[in-house]
């Protein structure tokens, strides 16, 4: 268990100590951040086709870090999650956030190994490799902050994307039966009618598809309304999300230190089990 353990300090260590985890938090995340900058630059031709070998190189070794790192994740994470048997717990980081985030920044580069793709496809898959950067999540606090508060306020966000699929489908339908005889090439069906309703409803605006009948432009003018409130609510959400998050960050900080809240996993490793004192 030494050997797991140590991982655990290192992958997982909550309160960021210690010259090993600070050796992976730098390595790690300034490996991620290249790897954006690699990814932007591999999109100029002339630069990609002279060092197309650094860059393959670069990838190669980028991917073998990565994929050591999400197994080893998965071991660990019984200890991540104590309170699960070691098959749930490992369940539970594999389709959690930050699981999937991880798997996703190795995943593309496998694909064209276990299926036959097209350039065009394999273009597309390898431009999923931009979810390196929510791998960040494990080592910044911004990132950390921005998974909590997702999480926190998912339901809040659920209803609200909910309320707005259901105004952009009945916007669409609508527009779609008054103005398809007038221009039917701009409004064939209700799918494409659809462009036209998040266009209104996010009030962009860009004026390629627009109703031409009087009625079209009334309900044009109504959904354009309901979207500067629609818009304004998940803004709104996210803030007093962000703003909760905070004001319990600075609650904890200013609680002496007997008074914190100790998670059932920093008792366990952190605190001696029959006495309650803390382990030096």
């Amino acid at each position: 268990m030494g050997l797991k353990n140590t991982l655990y300090d290192i992958l997982a260590n909550k309160d960021k100590k210690g010259l090993l985890y600070a050796i992976d938090d730098y390595f790690i995340s300034g490996l991620i951040l290249l790897n954006i900058v690699a990814i932007v630059l591999e999109t100029y031709d002339p630069l990609f086709d002279k060092y197309y070998t650094y860059f393959h190189a670069f990838d190669l070794f980028s991917v073998a870090i990565f994929s050591v790192e999400y197994i080893l994740r998965i071991w660990i994470a019984d200890l991540v999650y104590p309170d699960l048997k070691p098959w749930q717990a490992r369940f539970k980081y594999i389709f959690s956030f930050l699981g999937i985030a991880d798997l996703l920044a190795i995943l593309p580069f496998y694909i064209p190994f276990l299926i036959d793709l097209d350039l065009r496809v394999l273009r597309i898959v390898r431009l999923f490799r931009l979810f390196r950067i929510f791998k960040l999540a494990h080592y910044s606090d911004s990132m950390k902050m921005v998974v909590t508060v997702l999480k926190a306020k998912k339901y809040e966000l659920f209803i609200t994307v909910f309320g707005t699929s259901i105004i952009l489908l009945l916007a669409a339908s609508i527009m779609f039966h008054l103005e398809h005889e007038q221009q039917p090439d701009k409004f064939p069906n209700i799918f494409s009618s659809l462009w036209w309703a998040v266009a209104t409803l996010t009030t962009i605006g860009y004026g390629d598809v627009f109703p031409v009948t009087g009625w079209g432009q009334i309900l044009a003018a109504v959904t354009a309304l309901f979207g500067i409130g629609l818009v304004a609510i998940p803004t709104s959400i996210l803030s007093m999300g962000f703003m909760e998050e905070l004001e319990k960050k600075k609650a904890e900080k200013e609680k002496p230190e007997e008074e914190k809240t100790i998670t059932k996993e920093e008792f366990k490793y952190n605190y001696c089990p029959h006495c309650g004192e803390k382990l030096k």
